[in-house]
């Protein structure tokens, strides 16, 4: 399995790192859209045994949301408030309706920049250190999670979730918008388990109170399972991923947060990837995933 080393290459362990080119990296969350579109060739391509064939899609119509995903540009989600918000235009006329039908024949462009059906889906897993933030770029010059990942894929890529600056862990980045919005809609109750060691012990009910449900200014919080493992850390395991629910929980109980780390995202552990590095997901990863998200769909 190879794994991609931010700053090192480990020779001895027979890591491989990929040289690509300047690769240009997004990052767009589902509640935040930005960035440009992809240019990429055309052409199916088998990938970890999992075909994706793009040249299928020339001469078949499709909605202009879902070609946008395919492309790589954002989720379906996301790419229906960019073609709202007049950026997307189809043979030079803008079009601000999502259900448009388009080919891989016609003009789309995105912000000016034509973008075209993706050659290649990329799956890949980041153990992100903290002090990085997940936006595309940040206006306080701050270290950008999506710029470890720029060497190695010449793919345009976007974060599926995000986390926040001081916290550690997995995400996974994607240029495939179905797979990104299968993971990302609130049905899929995807597991997101975390570790998270406190500068002060921890208050006794506080894991009880949290799997009950907890309310802060207004907001209800209530996480799966939480175990206290010692008197400063704690196991939780959330399937909503509410904005800073973690910190805000804690910071309500007048509990300092020492170390917040993600370990799992459904049935992705985090393993031995050190911090800033990454991997491509297997065949079967990516399966599971899109299975545990169905399958919760279904109930």
């Amino acid at each position: 399995q190879t794994v991609h080393h931010a700053h090192a290459v480990h020779e001895a362990d027979a890591v491989r790192v990929h040289h690509g080119g300047a690769g240009y990296v997004e990052n767009i969350a589902e509640d935040q859209v930005r960035g440009l579109a992809a240019d990429a060739g055309q052409g199916g391509q088998l990938l970890h045994g999992v075909r994706h064939p793009a040249a299928k899609f020339r001469a078949e119509l499709l909605r202009l949301q879902h070609f946008m995903a395919r492309c790589g540009v954002a989720s379906r989600r996301a790419s229906e408030q960019i073609i709202a918000a007049g950026r997307v235009s189809v043979n030079g006329v803008v079009v601000t309706v999502p259900g448009t039908k388009v080919s891989a024949a016609d003009d789309v462009r995105v912000d000016g920049t034509r973008i075209f059906l993706e050659q290649e889906k990329r799956y890949v897993l980041l153990n992100k250190p903290a002090g990085y933030v997940c936006s595309l770029a940040d206006e306080k010059d701050r270290p950008v999670a999506a710029d470890l990942l720029r060497e190695a894929y010449s793919e345009r890529l976007y974060n599926v979730g995000r986390l926040d600056m001081f916290s550690c862990g997995l995400i996974i980045f994607t240029n495939d918008g179905d797979f990104a919005a299968k993971l990302s809609h609130p049905s899929a109750e995807l597991e997101k388990e975390y570790i998270v060691d406190t500068s002060v012990p921890l208050p006794r009910n506080l894991a009880r109170d949290f799997m009950r449900g907890i309310r802060v200014d207004g907001v209800f919080y209530k996480c799966r399972t939480a175990e206290e493992l010692n008197a400063r850390r704690m196991r939780i395991i959330l399937i909503e991923g509410k904005n800073r629910e973690i910190r805000r929980v804690f910071e309500a109980q007048e509990v300092g947060i020492r170390k917040l780390e993600r370990i799992r995202i459904g049935s992705v552990a985090i393993g031995d990837l050190a911090p800033g590095a990454f991997r491509d997901l297997t065949a079967a990863e990516v399966q599971s995933l899109l299975r545990l998200c169905s399958r919760a769909q279904e109930y």
